[in-house]
């Protein structure tokens, strides 16, 4: 089923019992290990390939040569020479653009429009990569502002950590791969890849493109382990960076492991949408809908929580249902569907688990709330008119990465504020309306990291800084934004005058 047309990747993968065999990249060479994984497609939970599975035993001379000789290399590329590896990157993925795309949909389960929308948002974060480095120029200061200063003076710049540790999300394999390696490599760092075990191969692949752009070899590596495996890579203190993107409850098994390192980590969201009485109806409904299906709702940034003012909550939420309807289920190589599979059959478990829970607590299914076999579901919609209860349900109170949303009406502002802000994720709150008044209370109470107004949450390339409040994060990812978190201070100061300077002390 996945066929790999380019003779460029011919490189890292061979064909074995007519199933792809893919090596994994350490520090400079393409490797095969004693074991491999399996790889499977949402499309149909057919294997698709094997990828060499690394070991902590295979880890640990890679991360010691990145360590010892690597992070080095990196750092003394010069910065013009960096960005001139990212603009052949950004001509790679172009070039190959086919091979990911299909990958992408075959690997993830993306729609056609999805995968090529992955690509280039992935080739504009590269190229973006200028606007990055901005952030990394330091300061100048002069010491006489202080008597005990006075005839010194100080630069303060900004340095890579080392080693990022860069652990990757299923639902945007590529574009979160890329996005890590642009802030970590432009700054200066070397850098370890954790692929997603479920689509690895979109990673590997981008190894391929990275080494061909002429990457320092000894500066990175993809560490296909298993993440039940990697709490010692986590735990290394040669790791100086952890860049994860990923769940909660992840999240906080690294913190718990990791010890004190730097951290940037997007976490867990599912997004309220706050809708005031003067709302363009067609548009929030389009608007809102989008932001349940899209991938499948497989997204952080996914509307899972709708809050309408009680005035209009008929028309809206008729509306929404009516959008929904309109969405074609089905396999993603199919040019008229609009929503594929849910990643895996454990994802479409957990949401039939949730949909029962929230039946049997008094909700209403509006659309939706079905399996259609295999990893294929119903976008859905459920109506909750229990203000009291609603905060019981599994669908309220955690994540469900699924296309699924509640929604309730409330009376006044502070109602709506109490129930978006109950959840505890704070990554993205949308507010559809126009009274400018309603719009600036709802900004300043909403604890959220980023407010959408008269849009649906869409972190697109990071243009905009994103990272989430509570249990959403820790950080930012965003242009410019996230070479704080994997950049150091260090101050240098001068004393021109030796022993004279304390002459000023009194």
């Amino acid at each position: 089923m996945l066929e790999l047309k380019s003779s460029l990747f011919e490189k890292i993968v061979k064909r074995e019992d007519n199933t792809l065999h893919f090596k994994t990249y350490l520090a400079g060479e393409w490797v095969e290990t004693e074991e491999y994984f399996d790889v499977y497609t949402p499309i149909d939970n057919s294997l698709i390939a094997k990828v060499a599975k690394a070991s902590w035993n295979t880890m640990d001379p890679v991360l010691e040569l990145i360590y010892s000789r690597g992070r080095w290399r990196v750092r003394d590329t010069p910065g013009w020479k960096r960005l001139k590896i990212l603009e052949k990157l950004a001509i790679l993925l172009e070039e190959h653009r086919s091979d990911i795309v299909n990958t992408l949909i075959i690997n993830s389960g993306k729609t056609r429009k999805q995968a090529e929308g992955e690509v280039n948002a992935s080739i504009e974060r590269v190229r973006a990569a200028s606007l990055d480095v901005r952030k990394i120029f330091g300061e100048y200061m002069p010491g006489d502002w202080d008597e005990t200063t006075t005839e010194t003076e100080a630069v303060v710049r900004r340095e890579p950590y080392g080693v990022v540790l860069a652990v990757v999300p299923f639902n945007y394999p590529l574009f979160d791969t890329v996005s890590k390696i642009v802030y970590s490599f432009a700054s200066g760092n070397a850098i370890i890849i954790k692929p997603p075990s479920a689509d690895p191969i979109p990673v590997l692949l981008l190894g391929r493109l990275l080494e061909e752009a002429g990457f320092p070899r000894e500066g990175l590596a993809i560490a296909t382990i298993p993440g039940r495996e990697s709490s010692r890579l986590v735990s290394d203190r040669r790791i100086s960076v952890i860049s994860f993107t990923g769940s909660s409850e992840t999240g906080k098994k690294i913190l718990e492991t990791a010890g004190i390192k730097q951290f940037i980590m997007e976490l867990g969201g599912g997004d309220p949408a706050i809708v005031l009485p003067d709302a363009d109806l067609d548009d929030t409904a389009v608007k809102i809908a989008t932001g349940i299906y899209s991938y499948a709702g497989q997204r952080c940034d996914a509307i899972r929580l709708i809050l309408v003012h009680e005035k209009i909550y008929d028309k809206l939420k008729d509306r929404i249902v009516g959008e929904l309807s309109k969405i074609r289920v089905g396999d993603p190589r199919r040019e008229d569907v609009d929503m594929g599979p849910l990643i895996d059959g454990a994802t479409v478990k957990l949401l039939m688990e949730a949909i029962e829970d929230a039946v049997k607590k008094g909700g209403r299914v509006l659309y939706g709330g079905r399996s259609l076999g295999g990893n294929y579901v119903e976008p859905t919609l459920i109506e909750f008119p229990d203000k009291e209860r609603i905060k019981e349900i599994k669908l309220y109170h955690e994540e469900v990465f699924a296309p699924v949303a509640i929604i309730t009406s409330y009376r006044d502002l502070n109602e709506a504020v109490d129930l978006a802000n109950g959840r505890r994720y704070g990554l993205d709150a949308a507010i559809f309306g126009h009274d400018i008044e309603s719009i600036r209370k709802l900004i300043r109470l909403l604890e959220f990291g980023a407010i959408y107004v008269n849009d649906m949450p869409r972190h697109g390339i990071g243009y905009y800084p994103y990272g989430g409040r509570k249990d959403s994060g820790i950080g930012r990812e965003g242009i410019g934004y996230s070479i704080e978190y994997v950049t150091a201070y260090k101050t240098i100061i001068y004393n021109y005058r030796g022993k004279g300077v304390w002459k000023y002390t009194l």
